[in-house]
C-alpha cells in the first residue's frame, strides 16, 4: 500500500490524502470543500484503477473556475503516477 498527499490549487479543499496498492485507489481523504460532493465523488474513485479515474474526472470545472476538486484529484494522480513509476 502507497500513500501520497496532494495540495490542491485553485478550489476550496486543502488537502486530498491517497491511499493506492498496485494502481487501485483504496481510500481518499478529502481535507475542506464541499463534504457531500467530496464523499460522492471519494464512493465513486473507490477500488478503481488510476487511470479510469484520470480519464473520467480531468478537465471538469466547478462554476467559472479553470478547475474543480475532480480535475484537482484527477491532477494528484497524475502527479502520483510520475512520482512513483
Amino acid at each position: 500500500m502507497k500513500y501520497y498527499e496532494y495540495n490542491p490549487s485553485g478550489v476550496c479543499s486543502k488537502k486530498m490524502k491517497f491511499e493506492i496498492d498496485n494502481d487501485i485507489i483504496k481510500n481518499i481523504e478529502v481535507i475542506g470543500g464541499c463534504p457531500g460532493n467530496s464523499l460522492g465523488v471519494i464512493s465513486l474513485c473507490k477500488n478503481q484503477p488510476i487511470d479510469t479515474v484520470i480519464e473520467k474526472l480531468k478537465g471538469i470545472k466547478c462554476g467559472f473556475k479553470t478547475t474543480s476538486c475532480p480535475d484537482q484529484l484527477a491532477q494528484a494522480l497524475e502527479k502520483y503516477k510520475k512520482e512513483t513509476n
